[in-house]
């Protein structure tokens, strides 16, 4: 791993866990007052992820950068070093997409893959907490709905600022040389 990319994961990380800071903050007050709402800002813990892996197109990008953020966070969490573990699992997702062809490609249909998988996976693991089970049908359907687009409209917002940030010369120093540059 060279210094650049170490360097960008880092800038990265600790960008998104300023962001996810107060994130966690609303996320835990919508909770309280209203769970079903505060999935609506679910995707912000993927965001990190899908910046690093769409700009830098390296393994790991995507957890390095998620571990950094989530350490940023602890200080500034209720949660302390918890928000480490959350920080990987969100960003274990957009990274997924990639693994499961050994990242010897990098498709913009692959960001929304993590994006829809993590979007269907969260409502399961964390159902008991929101009490799914006790939800109506057409509520069910509408908390998955609802954390899929929040996964989804980040994961659009991730690609745009990477590219953008490629267009300003960021990735230069750091992406392989011969790698495809992402497209559909």
């Amino acid at each position: 791993m060279s210094t650049a990319y170490l360097l960008t994961c880092a800038a990265i990380g600790v960008a998104g866990g300023l962001l996810l800071a107060p994130a966690n903050w609303v996320s835990t007050v919508l909770f309280a007052a209203a769970p079903f709402a505060s999935v609506a800002i679910a995707g912000l813990w993927i965001l990190p992820a899908v910046v690093a892996l769409r700009l830098l197109q390296r393994p790991l990008a995507g957890l390095l950068t998620g571990l950094i953020s989530g350490l940023v966070i602890v200080p500034f969490s209720g949660y302390g070093f918890a928000s480490v573990l959350t920080n990987l699992w969100w960003s274990l997702f957009p990274e997924l997409a990639f693994l499961v062809v050994l990242w010897r490609f990098w498709r913009t249909w692959q960001h929304y893959a993590g994006a829809i998988a993590v979007g269907i996976v969260y409502p399961l693991a964390a159902g008991a907490s929101f009490g799914l089970e006790t939800m109506t049908l057409v509520a069910r359907v509408g908390f998955f709905a609802l954390t899929t687009a929040s996964c989804v409209a980040a994961t659009a917002l991730g690609i745009v600022i990477a590219d953008r940030l490629r267009r300003a010369g960021v990735a230069a120093t750091v992406r392989p040389r011969g790698r495809r540059t992402p497209g559909g």
